[in-house]
């Protein structure tokens, strides 16, 4: 119960909310504990003033008997002495501490017509007592003292007291069931998120979670249903790609296994021997190129893809590769024509971009019509340096562009091998541009042709650190 996270949510929150209630509170209490006392002794200093009113107009023995008898029925004391401070008459039996009061009133000889309270220290004291001078015809005649038991003004506060006690445990009573209800509110979508990511961990990718919410549970919910998909997406491409490897594989083993075994018989003439070891040789070729893209991709799928770029004449790389391929170009009867800016310079790995543009060329001489000609246009932008190879083949049908650069992805679903590679080709050639921080899209109508794009930073717009290496 104390590892859960909706009671750590509640304690803290508990905590926190009794602190603030505790101080707020306190103050609420001591402001109206302080008014209640104000209102005690204004309410003793108003009854002295009326008495005093009364005497002040009628200062007689009578009146100062009805004076003391009103007073003799109520819970306060009234003390009435004449100008030189002597008792005329009181409510109540003088106590010591009253007679300290009256014979202290020639100390407080400045005490205004309105009356005061000479005695305000409810907490120490027996009695709080206010003063209110008689005069009458503008001479001063005595004073009305008024005194009430402290025992009083302690039970108005203690009354208080028990009301903020009372109140106190009905708001903390509250608070922990509003916090405990707040916590599960909270809590019981993140258990729900543990879960799915349990379900996630043992392979079970599909998962229910409410990402309706606007708030940070809502994006954090979505980011986990998003993870799934992408996880159960991620698992059948896998499963496809072991598939297609496992296909892929098997074509060259069965051509290699089946002409060893025929070279094996006795009947085979030596002009067979040759022509099926060499088809051996060539399937052999081809096995050992697919287990190299398939040792770069790994590679690149751990980012331990690394890449030397240099600075380069972009116009004299394209004609060297071109060079190279010129005897397959010859008897394809293809031409290439470049056309490049002689001041084209581009920060990239040469042996890795040879392969990048190997890859193209290769598929437009093998994929172009017969005696035709293919067209690299290098142009400048602001910020690019931009590669377009255009041939005139059969094209590439629309829909089959959006997965042109999968992994073992062939437009021919026969996957016919006479065309040549295993459909990881173009799947390097992104990753190789993509690590040089540049971009490759491919154009393509059928029985028109192709155009491969590919953007690179200019040499003032690159940070040489911020290449994948």
């Amino acid at each position: 119960m104390f590892n859960k996270l909706s009671f750590k949510i509640g304690l803290l929150f508990f905590v926190f909310i009794l602190i603030i209630e505790s101080f707020l509170f306190f103050i609420l209490y001591i402001n109206l504990a302080n008014n209640r006392i104000d209102e005690v002794m204004d309410s003793l200093l108003a009854r002295g003033n009326t008495h005093r009113d009364v005497l002040e107009d009628h200062f007689d023995q009578s009146t100062l008997e009805h004076v003391v008898i009103m007073e003799s029925e109520s819970e306060f004391s009234v003390v009435i002495t004449d100008e030189n401070g002597k008792i005329i008459v009181s409510s109540d039996s003088t106590k010591k501490a009253m007679m300290d009061v009256v014979n202290h009133s020639d100390e407080n000889m400045d005490v205004p017509i309105e009356g005061k309270v000479v005695e305000d220290r409810w907490n120490e004291k027996q009695y709080i007592a206010t003063d209110s001078p008689i005069t009458v015809n503008g001479r001063h005649q005595g004073h009305v003292f008024m005194f009430a038991d402290t025992g009083y003004v302690k039970q108005t506060v203690n009354q208080l007291s028990n009301q903020f006690w009372i109140t106190g445990l009905i708001t903390v009573v509250l608070t922990i069931i509003t916090i405990f209800v707040l916590s599960r509110f909270i809590a019981h979508p993140l258990i729900k998120m543990k879960k799915a990511t349990e379900q996630l961990s043992k392979g079970k990718h599909h998962v229910e979670l409410h990402t309706a919410r606007k708030d940070e549970l809502g994006e954090l919910a979505n980011s986990i249903t998003k993870l799934a998909e992408d996880l159960k997406t991620s698992k059948t491409e896998r499963n496809e790609f072991l598939a297609s490897i496992a296909h892929e594989l098997r074509t060259p083993l069965t051509y290699i296994k089946g002409y060893a075994d025929i070279i094996n018989r006795n009947d085979t003439t030596k002009e067979e021997k040759e022509e099926y070891i060499a088809i051996i040789r060539e399937e052999a070729e081809e096995l050992t190129m697919l287990i190299k893209h398939l040792f770069e991709l790994a590679k690149m799928d751990e980012h331990n893809f690394t890449i030397y770029p240099e600075w380069l004449n972009l116009g004299d790389f394209l004609h060297h590769i071109i060079e190279k391929m010129q005897p397959v170009l010859t008897d394809e009867k293809i031409t290439f024509h470049i056309d490049c800016p002689d001041d084209s310079m581009v920060f990239i790995d040469p042996e890795r971009f040879q392969q990048v543009f190997m890859n193209i060329f290769d598929n437009a001489q093998k994929h172009s019509d017969e005696e035709s000609t293919v067209k690299i246009k290098v142009t400048k932008t602001d910020h690019h340096i931009v590669i377009e190879t255009v041939d005139q083949g059969e094209g590439i049908p629309e829909s089959d562009l959006p997965y042109i650069f999968d992994r073992l992805y062939r437009v021919e679903k026969s996957r016919s091998r006479q065309s040549g590679g295993a459909g990881l080709g173009l799947s390097i050639t992104k990753e190789i541009v993509e690590s040089h921080g540049g971009s490759i899209e491919i154009e393509s109508q059928q029985s028109i042709g192709t155009k491969v794009i590919i953007k690179l930073l200019r040499g003032e717009y690159i940070d040489e650190k911020s290449i994948d290496r």
